[in-house]
C-alpha cells in the first residue's frame, strides 16, 4: 500500500473516484455522437476502431463511456490520487466493454493515477490463479510476460472461499508488487443477512473475516505499517468501521458508501488510523453524476460541450469531497 499512501499524501486527499458509467449517467450527446471520444485523441490512443459507433448499440454506448471517463480523469487528476473503475459496468457490453475498461485503466495510469480495479473476483485453485493474472499479466508459450493488459494497481477480491481462494491472489500481488482489497463489511443494506450472523464464538461473520484478512496480510506490511491486503469497509457502518480499525491495525481500508449511499465524512473519520492514514474513501455517482445536478446542462449542447460540463462538475464535486474529508479528519 506504500504507493497508494504516498499518492494520497502528495495530494492531501484520501478519496478515490469510482468510474461506474451507465447510459443514464453519461450525457446522451456523448453516446449518440459519432465522435464520443471528443476528437482526434481517440486515434492517438489506438481506439479509432470503436469510433464507428453506429456499427452496434453496445459499441456506441461504451464509446461514449470512454469519452466520459476521459473527461472526468482529465478534470480530477490533480485533485485525487486514484480512480476505481467497476468492471461490471463495462463487461455488460461484451468484448468492446472489456476494451473500454482496459483503455480507461490505461489512460488513468498514463495520467499518474493509481488504478483500483473493482472486479470482486474469487474462486479456488487454477481459476483463482487465472483471475489473479489481472495483476501479473499473462505468460506466453515461450515464457515471456505478454504485458499487463488490465493496467490495474490493485483489485478487489471476495475472500469467502477462504485461504485457498486467497492464496493465488496474495501470491500474484507479491509477484507484481500490487495490492488487493478483500470484502469485509460491505455498504449495502442486506449485507447484514450474512455478514452480521453470530458465530458460536460470539463474534460476527464479518469480524471473523476481518481477523483472517489481517493475518493473511501480515507478511507484506510496508514502511507505513499497512499490508498489501486491504479491506472493503462500508461508510454506512461507521461504528462497526471504528471497531474494525482497532481490530485490523495493519489493514488499509477502502471505504465505499460516501455520498449517494448516505455515508458522511464524519462517518468515515473513525476508520482512519494514525497520522490520518489507513483509508481511502470512494465516491462514484456523487462525482461522475454531478453534472446532472449542476443546473447547467442543455439538450442543445454538442458532445464536447456536454463533456466539458461533466469535467467541470466532477472537479467541483471532487474538491468538495476532499475538503469535507480534510475537515472531518482534523477534528479531535
Amino acid at each position: 500500500m506504500d504507493r497508494l499512501i504516498e499518492a494520497i499524501e502528495a495530494k492531501d486527499n484520501p478519496s478515490v473516484v469510482g468510474l461506474d458509467p451507465t447510459p443514464t449517467l453519461v450525457p446522451p450527446q456523448a453516446i449518440t455522437s459519432q465522435d464520443g471520444f471528443g476528437g482526434p485523441k481517440a486515434q492517438e490512443d489506438g481506439t479509432h476502431g470503436m469510433e464507428r459507433s453506429g456499427e452496434a448499440p453496445a459499441a456506441q454506448i461504451v464509446t461514449g463511456f470512454y469519452g466520459f471517463n476521459r473527461a472526468i480523469i482529465d478534470a480530477v487528476k490533480d485533485i485525487v490520487p486514484a480512480v476505481k473503475p467497476q468492471i461490471a459496468m463495462y463487461e455488460a457490453y461484451g468484448s468492446v466493454g472489456f476494451d473500454v475498461y482496459r483503455l480507461t485503466c490505461q489512460y488513468a495510469q498514463s495520467q499518474g493515477l493509481y488504478v483500483l480495479g473493482d472486479i470482486k473476483r474469487g474462486d479456488i485453485g487454477s481459476t483463482a490463479a487465472a483471475y489473479a493474472k489481472h495483476l501479473t499479466g499473462v505468460n506466453t508459450l515461450d515464457g515471456d510476460i505478454n504485458g499487463h493488459p488490465w493496467h490495474e494497481d490493485a483489485i478487489t477480491v471476495n475472500p469467502y472461499f477462504g485461504t485457498d481462494g486467497m492464496t493465488p491472489f496474495l501470491n500474484a500481488a507479491k509477484q507484481a508488487d500490487k495490492d488487493l482489497f478483500a470484502l469485509v463489511r460491505t455498504s449495502n443494506p442486506s449485507s447484514a443477512e450474512i455478514q452480521e450472523l453470530e458465530l458460536a464464538s460470539g463474534e460476527r461473520v464479518y469480524e471473523h473475516v476481518a481477523d483472517l484478512v489481517e493475518v493473511w496480510g501480515v507478511d507484506s506490511i510496508g514502511k507505513y505499517g499497512y499490508s498489501r491486503l486491504g479491506a472493503v469497509v462500508g461508510a454506512t457502518h461507521p461504528e462497526q468501521g471504528k471497531k474494525l480499525r482497532e481490530r485490523m491495525p495493519h489493514t488499509f481500508f477502502l471505504v465505499p458508501g460516501y455520498g449517494a449511499q448516505g455515508g458522511t465524512a464524519a462517518d468515515v473519520a473513525g476508520m482512519f488510523g494514525a497520522h490520518g492514514r489507513g483509508a481511502i474513501v470512494n465516491s462514484s455517482r456523487g462525482i461522475i453524476g454531478a453534472w446532472k445536478k449542476s443546473g447547467k446542462y442543455r439538450e442543445t449542447m454538442d458532445a464536447q460541450e456536454a463533456l466539458d460540463l461533466v469535467g467541470r462538475s466532477a472537479r467541483a464535486a471532487a474538491i468538495a469531497m476532499r475538503d469535507d474529508l480534510r475537515e472531518a479528519l482534523r477534528r479531535p
